[in-house]
């Protein structure tokens, strides 16, 4: 008999608090196929499993269909603050973290993560670690001590390689994200 691992139930994280300074704008509000790459990222945590999404907005005040928005005031300090700012919005509970800028990552990936049996997951690409990021509550506060300037989790992943579950994302999206403009057209 197939033994297939629980359903962790977890909460969506978007990191949309940048200014887009390469891009020219906030990535949050960009559209991409017709829909902002923030709407985009909700609906991707929402289908693969996430019924409550938080956005961290910063650069620009958004307001966001079918999720929780937290402002993180110290945004222009880096992505780190916008984790931990979200690590505390959704503070009981695990985590499933996206940044707002890779509009082609697939929700079967979220389903795979919030299936593997782990507490502390990354998606694969390739064999290389990439989003989505698996963050149990029991590891926040050792990933918001280490989430400084532009570093979100992969400090404290890293270091803790050991517990990190690699989960084989191949096929269900791609990990690209988008620095400028011409990244859209590709």
């Amino acid at each position: 008999m197939d033994h297939v691992a629980a359903r962790i139930d977890a909460a969506g994280l978007v990191l949309a608090a940048g200014a887009g300074r390469r891009f020219g704008k906030p990535k949050a509000e960009v559209l991409f196929e017709g829909e902002r790459l923030v709407d985009r990222a909700v609906r991707l945590l929402r289908d693969g499993g996430c019924a409550r999404v938080v956005v961290v907005s910063g650069a620009v005040e958004l307001r966001v269909r079918g999720a929780t928005v937290v402002h993180n005031p110290r945004w222009p300090s880096g992505m780190g603050s916008s984790l931990t700012t979200g690590l505390a919005a959704v503070h009981d509970t695990a985590a499933v973290v996206v940044p707002v800028d890779m509009p082609w990552l697939g929700a079967e990936a979220v389903r795979r993560l919030l299936t593997c049996g782990a507490r502390l997951a990354t998606a694969t690409y390739g064999g290389r670690p990439g989003h989505p990021v698996l963050l149990g509550a029991e590891y926040f506060p050792a990933v918001a001590a280490e989430a400084v300037g532009d570093t979100g989790a992969r400090k404290f992943l890293a270091a803790n390689s050991e517990l990190v579950q690699r989960v084989p994302c191949d096929g269900t999206g791609s990990p690209d994200d988008v620095d400028t403009p011409q990244d859209l057209a590709r």
